[in-house]
This record gives C-alpha cells, structure tokens and sequence, in this order.
C-alpha cells in the first residue's frame, strides 16, 4: 500500500512542478513588457531599466526559470507582488477563507440535493417522478451561473431588498454567491447518481438480497449505495478541487475579495508573482485533493489494495 502512496505522491509533485514551468513560460512570453505599463509611458529609459532590474526581468530566461522554480518548490517563496507590494503566499492564505466559504457552501448544497434526487429518480425508474427529476436537471444546467447570478440579484437585492448584492460582511452575504453556482453541479450530481445506481439495481447481488426477503430500504442503503458512489466519489473529488479554483466569476460578479478576484487583478495589471502564485496553489490545491482521491479509492476498491498489498500484482 506504501508503494502506491508514494508513486500518487510523485505524481502529485511532477504536476506541480510542471504547472510551474507552464505558467512561467506563458508569462514570460507573453507579448509586452510589464515594467512598462508599471511605470508609465512618460518615464525614462533608465527608469525603465532600473525597474526591469529592480523585479528581475532582466536576467537570461534560464536564470529567471532556476530562480523562479528554486523559490516557488525550495523555499516556498512565491515572491512579492509589484502592484500591492505585499507577500503574495501571505494575501493568498488571508484571502482563502472568504474562497473557502464560497466553494464548500456550493459543494454541501450540491451534494445534499443532488445525491438524493439522483437516488430518488432511480428508485422510481420509468415513472413520472424520474421523468420530473430528469426534466428539473435539464433545465439547471442549461442555465448559465453568470446569468443566473445576474437575475438572483436583480431579484433578491433589487426588487425585494433581501439580500445584499456585493461585498463582504456577514452570512447573508455569501447566500448569493453560494446559491447561484449550484445549478449546473446539483444537475450533474443527480444525474451521475442516478446512472450509478441504476447500473447497480438490478445486478444479481441485489436480486438475492430481495429474495432473502430484506426490506427495498435496506437494499438500498447495504448493496446499492456503496457501490453507486464511486463515480460520485470521482465527481465530488473535481468538486472539491473546484472549491477554490472555480471562484474567480463568482467573486468578480459579487466583488468578494478572494483568491480568484486576487488571480484576476494580477492579469490585469500584469503582475506575474500575483498570476504564478495563484496558479500554483490552484495546482498545489488540486494535486493535493486529486492525492486524497486516490488514497479513498484505494481504500474503498479491494483491487487496488490486492496490487499492492502483496508481493504480486493481482492477475498473476
């Protein structure tokens, strides 16, 4: 089991390490010069060049790539930002709270809906309720969580004057932002849940179990569940990695000031220890969640443990 803990976290580093150098690559060819639009068009070339000397971009592509990938995965310094001139590993962690609040209230809301309409319209197959459940998912996600934000706060904060319709303060501020993202993911978890069990249903273990005489509950809860779950399990493992790299139109949209907000300043003003920094703990975030994934799969598949729990790989 050691061994295959090892070789997921491997992996984990190589992704982190190559999102590093892709979003280096993708900023240090990007048309333009940075110091410049920094500085101002009225300054002088040797202003211009002491700035450039000043943020490093002066230096040979090499050198800048060693530095960059020595401070970012060595020293864990992901540098300083040019616009705010503030430590963008610290603004990153005071701004992540507000990211997280967001991103689990979308995942628990999504989850809790989503898995019982899933096992609700499996359970009545055929039916006018699977039908109902099947029509309500269509019509979720093909609504746009842009427009959808837009006509929540018209409604909400415009028209009824309920909830606040941007910024940040107390609970009722984030119930928009949290609402207004779940559509699309409540649909997909339904759906997913409903295919999972419905593959289950009417295998031969289940046949048995009603033959036995146990009640359609216990069936559902003992044999269909835990086998359903594992392309649930899959999905709410992206779920979770999206819970904070998916917060970027949601905090534009309600002017939260978090992660993404931050990621989409730093493309604005060209600052690129802002843009490495937020793309490397989305990658950091992700690997690490994708890591855990892997780790319940292979405590919940008795495959995987069988490779490598013993000396042989299974097939053998």
């Amino acid at each position: 089991m050691w061994k295959y803990i090892v070789k997921r976290l491997l992996w984990s580093i190589v992704i982190m390490v190559g999102a590093g150098i892709i979003i280096f690559l993708l900023t240090y060819f990007t048309p333009g010069d940075p110091a410049a639009q920094l500085i101002g068009s009225d300054a002088s070339a040797a202003d211009l060049a002491a700035l450039r000397a000043k943020l490093g971009i002066d230096k040979p592509f090499l050198q800048q790539l060693v530095t960059f990938l020595y401070n970012s995965f060595i020293k864990w310094d992901w540098g300083t930002s040019w616009t705010y001139n503030e430590p963008v590993m610290s603004t990153i962690l005071s701004r992540l709270p507000r990211t997280a609040i967001i991103g689990f209230g979308q995942m628990i809301l999504t989850v809790a809906i989503g898995i019982p309409l899933g096992i609700f319209a499996a359970r009545h197959q055929g039916h006018w309720q699977d039908y109902g459940v099947l029509g309500v998912c269509m019509v979720l996600v093909s609504l746009p969580d842009m427009w959808v934000a837009l006509m929540f706060v018209l409604l909400f904060s415009l028209q009824l004057h309920l909830l606040p319709a941007y910024g940040i303060g107390g609970p009722q501020y984030y119930i928009l932002p949290i609402v207004s993202g779940v559509m699309g993911g409540i649909a997909g978890q339904a759906r997913l849940m409903r295919s999972g069990m419905l593959e289950v249903i009417h295998s031969d273990f289940v046949t048995t179990a009603r033959a036995k005489g146990q009640s359609e509950d216990l069936i559902v809860r003992k044999h269909i569940l835990p086998n359903a779950l594992m392309p649930v399990i899959t999905m709410l493992g992206g779920s979770l990695a999206l819970v904070v790299c998916g917060s970027a139109i949601v905090e534009r949209l309600f002017s939260i000031p978090g992660v993404g907000l931050y990621l989409l300043d730093g493309i604005s003003y060209r600052d690129y220890p802002i843009i490495r920094g937020c793309t490397l703990f989305f990658a950091t975030f992700s690997a690490l969640v994708y890591l855990l994934l892997d780790l319940v799969y292979a405590w919940i598949d008795p495959r995987i443990k069988a490779q490598y729990t013993s000396g042989k790989k299974s097939g053998r």
